[in-house]
């Protein structure tokens, strides 16, 4: 017999469930091998010639409560997301996020330690799969942002900017706060950058998505957007050309040239497909518990 809630832990993909191995395999390998550490993490003054750990330091949790909640996230956030993406754009995010907020993450920690002369931040090990999840809820806020959480009663639109306040609140009281901060802001924005300028939809052929409903100024209240809204032009002019686009034009330009398929009307459209897909799957998962809580229980003469 199922458990109720047997449906809230099935409908995970492969794709989840190998990625999901790989989180918890490269916990065990740094846990019987700590020494693996130095070549996996991110070690800011050791990563010329270890590159390769602007890869791996996403893949590698170094504790225990680390692996637990990035598996999880990782499972149920996943289950939402790639049968919206489809898997290929699905890893294809995953991996973008996780080597570019790396980047960011090395970048930064060697300006903190030109500016502090601290050596902390050049040979502080740096890993964890928290900036891909940060992505992962701006993905969520891009697919459905009015949908509302009763537990918290909040609308999933807040979840990226909730989730960096309470990072920022708790970072003033713990000293980790420089080995998941940067990773969680990092991880949030190039998740963004991405979504909004890059994403390709293969069955449409378009990149991006420029609705309104999805500004760098719809993460912040709107008391803030005077002074946030001119702050994201000017990333807004690096990645899409010097000008802003005309009234009677759609979409967004790069260099001059309008990006292919950037129609903030199909956008919208996507949205609204993602959002159907998202609610006809989180309906039949409930329909399949309710099924398995109303099925009677076996007698012992039926199992014979």
């Amino acid at each position: 017999m199922s458990s109720p809630g047997s449906g809230i832990f099935s409908g995970f993909t492969r794709l989840c469930k190998g990625l999901a191995v790989i989180l918890v395999g490269g916990h065990i390998v740094v846990q019987l091998l700590p020494v693996s550490v130095t070549y996996l993490a991110l070690i800011p003054a050791r990563t010329i010639p270890f590159g390769w750990n602007l890869i791996t330091a996403g893949y590698i949790e170094q504790s225990v409560h680390g692996v637990v909640v990035s598996t999880l996230g990782f499972l149920f956030l996943g289950k939402l997301l790639e049968p919206v993406w489809g898997s290929k754009e699905f890893l294809k995010f995953i991996f973008i996020t996780n080597f570019l907020t790396s980047v960011c993450v090395f970048v930064t920690a060697i300006a903190l330690y030109y500016v502090t002369m601290q050596e902390k931040y050049l040979y502080m090990p740096l890993s964890g799969f928290h900036g891909v999840l940060a992505g992962f809820l701006v993905g969520i806020k891009q697919i459905v942002p009015d949908q509302e959480l009763h537990l918290l009663k909040i609308k999933v639109k807040w979840l990226p900017s909730l989730m960096l306040l309470l990072s920022i609140a708790i970072s003033f009281f713990t000293p980790e706060s420089a080995t998941y901060l940067p990773t969680l802001i990092f991880g949030t924005y190039i998740g963004w950058i991405y979504l909004r300028y890059l994403q390709r939809k293969p069955e449409s052929k378009l990149r991006g998505d420029p609705s309104e409903d999805f500004a760098f100024s719809t993460f912040f209240p709107e008391f803030l957007r005077p002074i946030t809204d001119p702050i994201a032009s000017i990333f807004h002019r690096m990645l899409c050309g010097k000008s802003e686009v005309p009234s009677d034009s759609q979409g967004y330009t790069l260099g001059g040239a309008p990006l292919l398929g950037s129609d903030p009307i199909e956008a919208s459209r996507r949205r609204e497909r993602g959002a159907r897909a998202l609610e006809e799957r989180l309906a039949a998962e409930k329909l399949a518990a309710g099924r398995s809580s109303e099925e009677p229980p076996m007698d012992v003469n039926d199992r014979v």
